[in-house]
């Protein structure tokens, strides 16, 4: 049980973890449809990439850009998006419709939050207009589903704590939906009704509709269902066509080739049902390139003691599988052509020669303003043309490669902050500030003029503890890249908790101060 906690965990610091976004004591909030040179949020979730048209899953809501990234729209804080994360997008080829599930943090008996599916929405005409979609429940006495010739008992999720949606995927005419405590489920209606999708039990490697079953649809046991399997936890669900259907669980990677039937029949892969199996049971993201017909799964270790974390990856359809980048937590996959982008907590991994060797990109520069892109946490990534975008915990890149180089061009990085009201005003964030787990970003101004910059720290008592830059060239305007202080002093030590001033020279101007709050 200790991996499904650890993704619980992740999801909150990848979805419900907003704090990169804040001025010190002041949320970017009230927050229209708007457009702006930057995203709102730094913690980009999910990125699809369709032509010119950009679209971003992020913990504050839906951005979409129509010209490569040059200009955003966001939807953060409008109907009906409100407040919530953003936990799913996909787009629908067949009809052109993108759509993306929400999520937020919900109290639940013992003061104990937890993530909550609120819904999914769509739109067919680019953020003009939206559609909503409630978050699929059963009814109390939805106790049973048929399969073929069996009718199997099915524990009713009445609840939507838990029941959120991690992954969305289309086949002619359906949506499919990977959730947790809702397992696998799919409409034909454009989410107006949902029909829960029966997979194997953990004790079988297959079902067909003419088998005799026995077993109860259940993600976890309980007084319903007094066993709960694996391989109904759900997480990741890819189409690689018309009729075939992966689904990845916490039991393996479940495959269909006829996706359009009644109740399609299913193979499971596991680690212990093969002779070259996937590295671990528990499956939180697929990918298929169609050019070299490989399928890739992030294979996390689940409950076996010989499971492993890694790559693995399948181009027979996954009778074999091969393994690479043994020990990396990966979250997500794209392909620019046939090599693989992987992306990982230790970087953006790329590989040109099938999964043997792979590449980080060098550091992430805007060649533009200088900003850098310093985390190495990412979690998405979309290619269209030769643009590349990088979706991190703590901005967004986009790199308009180089035709025939590798990780070589033009950087744009993306920092989301609220633009300054005026030249003479400076804020940092995020604000609390926990050095051990973030950058602390300076924004100022210098009005569009080259000048020197000194940036120095100091405690409540007003003591020196260090400095950030000194007599730095800096030209920015109130949309600048911001520096950086990593919370340390001097001498390298983190400092400790409370409360600090920083002081901004800019030139010969009047310095300008402001507070910084310690929590780690």
């Amino acid at each position: 049980m200790k991996n499904f906690i650890f993704l619980f965990i992740i999801f909150y610091q990848a979805v419900f973890s907003q704090v990169a976004d804040y001025k010190l004591g002041n949320e970017l909030s009230n927050l229209e449809k708007s457009n702006s040179l930057n995203p709102t949020s730094n913690t980009i979730i999910d990125i699809i990439a369709i032509g010119d048209t950009i679209w971003l899953g992020t913990s504050r809501g839906i951005s979409v850009s129509f010209d490569h990234g040059e200009n955003w729209t966001n939807f953060y804080e409008t109907s009906p998006f409100g407040n919530d994360n953003i936990s799913a997008i996909g787009y629908d080829n067949y009809t052109r419709t993108f759509w993306c599930a929400t999520a937020k943090s919900q109290e639940v008996t013992g003061g104990q939050k937890l993530p909550a599916g609120t819904g999914l929405k769509y739109t067919t005409d680019f953020g003009n207009t939206w559609n909503s979609v409630p978050q699929p429940v059963d009814g109390q006495n939805d106790n049973q589903v048929q399969y073929g010739i069996n009718t199997l008992s099915a524990l009713p999720v009445t609840v939507t704590v838990q029941n959120l949606c991690y992954d969305i995927a289309f086949t002619p005419n359906t949506i499919w939906i990977a959730t947790f405590a809702g397992g696998l489920r799919r409409s034909t209606d454009n989410g107006q009704t949902w029909q829960r999708v029966v997979l194997p039990p953990d004790n079988k490697n297959s079902i067909v509709p003419t088998d005799t079953l026995d077993f109860c649809l259940a993600p976890v046991g309980g007084s319903f269902c007094s066993v709960g399997n694996l391989n109904h936890r759900v997480f990741s669900v890819l189409a690689v066509n018309d009729s075939t259907v992966l689904v990845g669980t916490a039991n393996g990677i479940n495959k269909t080739t006829n996706a359009n039937d009644a109740n399609p029949s299913w193979v499971k892969f596991n680690h212990q049902n093969q002779d070259n199996p996937i590295s671990g049971n528990f499956i939180t993201a697929l990918g298929y390139s169609k050019l070299s017909n490989t399928i890739w799964a992030s294979t996390w270790k689940a409950e076996d003691p010989d499971e492993f974390y890694g790559v693995s990856f399948s181009s027979d359809g996954g009778l074999n599988w091969q393994t690479t980048l043994y020990d990396e937590r990966p979250h997500n996959f794209a392909f620019k052509f046939a090599q693989p982008i992987v992306l990982t907590d230790n970087g953006a991994f790329r590989s040109t020669d099938g999964g043997q060797t792979w590449i980080l990109p060098n550091s992430i520069i805007d060649n533009q303003t200088g900003a850098h892109l310093r985390s190495n946490v990412f979690y998405s990534a979309a290619v269209t043309g030769n643009y590349i975008f990088l979706g991190s915990d703590d901005g967004l890149a986009r790199l308009r490669e180089n035709f025939g180089s590798l990780w070589e061009g033009e950087w744009k990085v993306y920092l989301a902050s609220q633009p300054l009201n005026s030249a003479e005003e400076v804020y940092c964030y995020p604000n609390p500030f926990s050095p051990r787990q973030e950058l602390l970003k300076f924004r100022y101004s210098t009005n569009g003029q080259e000048e020197k910059v000194t940036i120095r720290i100091f405690d409540f008592g007003f003591n020196y503890v260090t400095t950030v830059i000194q007599n730095a060239s800096r030209i920015t305007d109130i949309e600048g890249a911001p520096d950086f202080w990593d919370g340390k002093d001097d001498n390298g030590n983190f400092v400790p908790n409370g409360v600090y001033f920083y002081r901004i020279e800019i030139g010969d101007k009047d310095p300008l101060f402001g507070k910084i709050l310690v929590l780690q």
